[in-house]
């Protein structure tokens, strides 16, 4: 496991502080990027939840609504 880690800098050599800035630079663009993306998405997912689940409860209050108005179908049939 020693031999590994001393032959791990021998492999991978180190950036000059000019050029390793460059990829950082763009790896923080990258990740940002795709941050505001993913945060549209989860945007977008819950305006569309937010729109049926209004639809679903107009249609609950609107059944709700309809059976107080109307008598019950088993009154209607009995007479």
């Amino acid at each position: 496991m020693h031999a590994l880690a001393t032959l791990l800098p021998v492999g991978a050599p180190a950036l000059p502080l000019d050029e390793a800035g460059k990829y950082v630079a763009a790896a923080f663009i990258v990740f940002m990027v795709l941050l505001v993306v993913y945060v549209a998405i989860m945007a977008a997912k819950l305006q569309r939840i937010e729109k049926e689940l209004r639809e679903l409860a107009g249609f609950a209050e609107n059944r709700a609504k309809g059976e107080e108005a109307a008598p019950a179908r088993d009154e209607v049939s009995a007479r």
